[in-house]
């Protein structure tokens, strides 16, 4: 390749030179646009990480009501708050597997029952207290109490004991369970000093970055941790803006006002990624778009009524029109081809009749009221009108009221019996459903309580035949399908969008958008 336009993309991956202009300068000389990103790909990568600057972020789903508490975490805002002073004992690595953290090591009983982890060794919290195992079975106990809300208390039920030895933490289980250690990288499960019995929204923890200004649903800064015991985080400073607005925030990247953001708008996307400053990174991956039904709340307890709605969704015309290509059609399940032991069954479709046919059997006779919102999911009212209009046509009288972005993850979801809501899915299947299904799960979200479910989720968990467990999984997906309050019509991407400003993009589809939380500390300010 011509070595004159080597030169030029070493130029713009140390940023002296803009990519539109490299571009420009490639074109003039006769490569593609192909073949120049490629090579200033390579030159990027080839220059490494960039020490030093400032990274903004502009991020959808915050309020004045979020929490510094991990347990109490709820949206992407108040992830990523814990994605930058926070660390779990593992955490899931871009191949799937598991990379350690507060942990650097841990091993299982030979029948998966008993587990131990090993505390790395010198690791500290921002504060310079040294972490130890007494701090991490805190965490767990804090995370599993009577009066805990925390969201990862569902995970936490299958533990019998949590006892710290010397440098090693060791978990009892009711029963085996081949998939604890993906269960401990749950991002709630941030280790505290003390567990954060004391004080639970200090933010000390052991990530890369300290939290140094707060103004919750506003913005918020965290400077970089200089005792940190890892490389990671590149920038001096991050700043998290909440920017709930979706024109807002698309308008804040091309300003230059932020440098990364997330949901871009399905519908306008390829729009934003012809903008020469501007790259829209779009992930299919477990992540799902949903209308939930509490199942033991009037009208919804009534599995007639909850077959009704099912069958009264045109699910096509919403992945058409809501995501607009950025995303595949659900069948009433959090379970995709992205988890390795699923099992695809007969897909349900928009049929009038058979939702006629259910609301006529229930008795049901009225009004059934949605909630929605655009903080629940990019499109989500959209979504709900189009479900009303398709339920209109199987004489189901769906109403559509749009509740504010502000405290809608505190006042409306998990809390109001019918709304929409979003999950960006779990690692394994065990996670999802146990952290979402469960019958004892503060985040059992449609109130699902079946005997049969909860007795094959324990099972399946002791079970090391794949085959087996493959099987058990596939019947719990059916049994929510058909008699569960989730409403599953798509599937989303993850369409997240940066600027030329930053490098250092890797694809991670393995449950939240901007590269699992972590772009901001994994990207670097270019030179």
């Amino acid at each position: 390749m011509n070595d004159h336009l080597h030169y030029l993309a070493r130029h713009a991956a140390a940023g002296k030179l803009s990519r539109r202009d490299f571009m420009a300068k490639a074109a003039a000389l006769g490569f593609s646009a192909a073949a120049a990103g490629t090579l200033l790909t390579t030159e990027a990568r080839a220059a490494g990480p960039q020490k030093g600057g400032t990274i903004r972020m502009g991020l959808q789903g915050g309020s004045t009501t979020d929490s510094l508490d991990p347990a109490l975490s709820t949206n992407m805002v108040s992830l990523m708050m814990i994605r930058l002073w926070g660390e779990a004992l593992v955490e899931l690595n871009d191949d799937g597997g598991l990379d350690g953290k507060v942990a650097e090591s841990y091993e299982a009983s030979a029948d998966a029952k008993v587990w131990t982890f090993k505390i790395r060794k010198g690791i500290t919290f921002s504060n310079g207290k040294a972490v130890t195992a007494e701090d991490v079975v805190k965490t767990m106990e804090r995370h599993s109490g009577e009066d805990t809300k925390s969201g990862a208390l569902g995970i936490m039920r299958g533990i019998k004991n949590v006892s710290a030895d010397g440098d090693t933490v060791v978990f009892e289980l009711e029963t085996p369970n081949a998939d604890l250690p993906y269960l401990m990288a749950d991002y709630h499960l941030a280790i505290q000093p003390g567990g954060g019995m004391d004080d639970p929204a200090a933010a000390i923890g052991t990530g890369p970055y300290i939290i140094k200004d707060v103004d919750m649903g506003v913005r918020i800064v965290a400077e970089k941790n200089p005792n940190h015991w890892d490389d990671l985080g590149n920038a001096d400073t991050i700043e998290l803006i909440v920017i709930n607005d979706n024109t807002a925030r698309v308008a804040a990247l091309q300003s230059g006002q932020v440098d990364m953001i997330d949901r871009v708008p399905p519908r306008t996307a390829k729009l934003v990624d012809r903008a020469p400053n501007i790259k829209v990174h779009s992930t299919s991956g477990p992540g799902h778009y949903v209308f939930i039904m509490h199942a033991n709340t009037a009208p919804f307890d009534n599995n007639d009524v909850r077959m009704a709605l099912k069958y009264g969704i045109n699910r096509q015309e919403m992945v058409d029109k809501v995501l607009n290509g950025y995303g595949s059609i659900g069948n009433d399940s959090p379970i995709n081809s992205s988890y390795p032991m699923f099992t695809a069954v007969e897909q349900r479709e928009f049929d009038p009749d058979k939702a006629m046919h259910h609301l006529k059997k229930s008795g049901h006779d009225g009004e059934i009221l949605l909630r929605t919102s655009d903080n629940s999911f990019p499109g989500a009212p959209d979504a709900a009108a189009l479900f009303q209009q398709s339920c209109a046509s199987a004489g189901i009288d769906l109403n559509v009221k749009r509740e504010p972005n502000d405290g809608y993850w505190s006042e409306v979801w998990n809390k109001q019996p019918f709304c929409t809501s979003y999950w960006g899915g779990r690692p394994t299947q065990d996670q999802m459903f146990t952290t979402a299904y469960l019958s004892t799960a503060d985040w059992n979200d449609t109130r699902f309580n079946n005997e049969q479910f909860d007795q094959l989720l324990l099972a399946a968990r002791a079970e090391l035949d794949t085959a087996k467990r493959t099987q058990m999984y596939a019947d719990m997906g059916e049994i929510q399908r058909d008699e569960g309050g989730l409403i599953c019509p798509m599937f989303n991407d993850f369409v997240d969008a940066t600027s030329d400003r930053l490098d250092g993009w890797a694809e991670n589809s393995k449950g939240q958008p901007l590269m699992n939380a972590y772009a901001p500390m994994k990207m670097w300010v270019k030179a």
